[in-house]
């Protein structure tokens, strides 16, 4: 299975100089529990770092920090794992695994495309193996069908 087939085309995105407050209002709405920071390029909007929920907690909040006063470039993760769309599944998983990340920017020739998350290759692995288990399901009713018709 390819990343194509299961990420989330477009991804939710903020500046580094956007606001931490806005970032976490965007979150919110958008029922997501990470943002992609960018930084714009003449080729246009490039990834530079992650922000998540936690991040906004952990280093706020639990620190008695007043978010409001950071930006979501002061408190990203500057290192944003990625894969490319036509990647396989085994290749994010492995690149996941080793970035201790659950989230991966897809990127489509260089530019952001999308977001890939471990519940979204969970998803993707549960649907091909329902299909396989239906397929092995139909065989056996298939089977017993002829198996009744022989002996009738």
């Amino acid at each position: 299975m390819r990343v194509d087939r299961i990420y989330t085309r477009g991804v939710v995105a903020l500046p580094r100089s956007a606001g931490v407050e806005q970032a976490a209002a965007l979150m919110d709405a958008s029922h997501v529990g990470a943002i992609v920071v960018t930084d714009d390029t003449p080729e246009g909007p490039r990834a530079a770092g992650m922000l998540t929920d936690r991040d906004i907690v952990i280093q706020t909040l639990a620190r008695g920090y007043d978010p409001r006063v950071f930006t979501v470039g002061e408190l990203m993760t500057p290192t944003v794992g990625s894969v490319e769309e036509h990647a396989s599944v085994h290749e994010a998983i492995e690149i996941m695994r080793a970035a201790g990340v659950r989230r991966l920017v897809v990127t489509r020739k260089g530019a952001v495309a999308g977001m890939l998350s471990m519940d979204d290759v969970i998803d993707g692995l549960a649907t091909d193996l329902a299909r396989v288990a239906a397929g092995f399901k139909a065989g056996i009713a298939r089977e017993a069908q002829l198996h009744d018709r022989a002996i009738a």
